[in-house]
């Protein structure tokens, strides 16, 4: 199946994206990202259900229910939690998922506490002051070394105690999108709302084309892939494949832009099933997807977790083409349209 007429489903995947980036929720705090993208695949006339794992699991229709497609994308991301309130009253994290502080230094925090509202922060370099601080440069960032300057007037431990801020509460750190007249977008944590934005823009163009599927079709937002167990559970009955669409991988080595969609031919986790590997690049050829196949050296996806939990099912994995990834990350609307149309040649086909 060769899509046309994809520009009005591009500007519709890349405005939800923007607005569920700009809602926080990282692993273990979904709930609110979760309700949004529940209720948008309600408002295009879809069945969606909350998992009791805190996802969201679509019907998109589909006559064969025997073969069934699953696709998977997650809507947790990288983020930090609340180890220790220090002496001086700031913060001491621990990551969810791989935050990694050496590119988080100097951002802003919410602080979300479990029953006292949310608190504004940054997250910096202890001692950050470059005036004062003669070994700024050779420390070495980590999560010992780096701490939430709260944006209240706290000193001691005891003062941001009674704020209500305690051990176990939630860090979300600012996602700073931007979408450029060029194309590009720019943010924390395209991985993976991006691939949520387009199954959202594969729903409008099967419900605004009345299209029935020929083979089952759904689609399973989870919420703990960060963490290794997003996709280990609510593979609906009859589904004999899924698809985890995900980041791809840009970087030295791959050849993966951020303006195709990449095919992952094998992970950290091993190769993906070369019947779905294969069925992807004719259905690349076919639409006219610009597309790359690479191996990503550092990666796991959610369909590992679930063939992980035992379910018997090909496996696959494709992407829009996502630079500097775990970091402030870029990806472009042509990689997005480039999915959207794979997508609806493999899996509408």
């Amino acid at each position: 199946m060769k899509a046309t007429g994809l520009k009005k489903y591009t500007d519709f995947l890349v405005k939800e994206t923007e607005t569920l980036l700009n809602i926080d929720s990282p692993t273990g705090y979904t709930e609110n990202a979760a309700a949004w993208v529940q209720s948008e695949f309600e408002k295009l006339g879809f069945e969606a259900r909350l998992t009791h794992k805190g996802g969201v699991l679509v019907s998109l229709g589909g006559e064969d229910r025997d073969h069934g497609l699953l696709l998977e994308a997650h809507v947790d991301t990288l983020g930090g939690m609340v180890a220790e309130i220090k002496g001086n009253g700031r913060l001491r994290l621990t990551n969810l998922g791989g935050m990694n502080p050496n590119n988080a230094e100097t951002e802003n925090v919410r602080v979300v506490t479990k029953f006292n509202g949310i608190y504004e922060g940054t997250f910096q370099l202890c001692n950050a002051s470059i005036h004062v601080n003669g070994e700024y440069n050779n420390i070495k960032r980590g999560w010992d070394t780096c701490e939430v300057v709260l944006d209240e007037d706290v000193t001691k431990k005891e003062d941001t105690e009674r704020l209500g801020i305690a051990v176990g509460d939630i860090v979300c750190f600012e996602p700073n999108v931007r979408i450029t007249k060029s194309g590009y977008i720019k943010s924390r944590f395209l991985d993976d709302k991006l691939s949520v934005g387009i199954l959202l823009g594969l729903a409008k163009y099967i419900h605004d084309g009345k299209i029935v599927p020929k083979r089952a079709l759904y689609a399973h937002i989870t919420v703990f892939e960060e963490v290794g167990h997003g996709g280990a559970g609510n593979v609906p009955a009859g589904c004999t494949e899924a698809l985890s669409v995900d980041m791809g991988c840009v970087g030295e080595g791959l050849q993966c832009t951020e303006k195709q969609v990449s095919i992952c031919a094998k992970d950290s986790g091993g190769p993906y099933s070369y019947p779905v590997v294969k069925g992807l690049i004719e259905a690349a050829k076919a639409s006219g997807a610009d597309y790359a196949v690479d191996i990503y050296p550092h990666y796991g996806s959610d369909v590992e977790a679930t063939l992980d939990a035992g379910h018997d099912l090909r496996h696959g994995l494709i992407g829009a083409g996502v630079y500097a990834s775990h970091g402030y990350e870029r990806s472009h609307r042509d990689g997005a349209e480039n999915v959207l149309r794979l997508l609806i040649a493999y899996a509408l086909a």
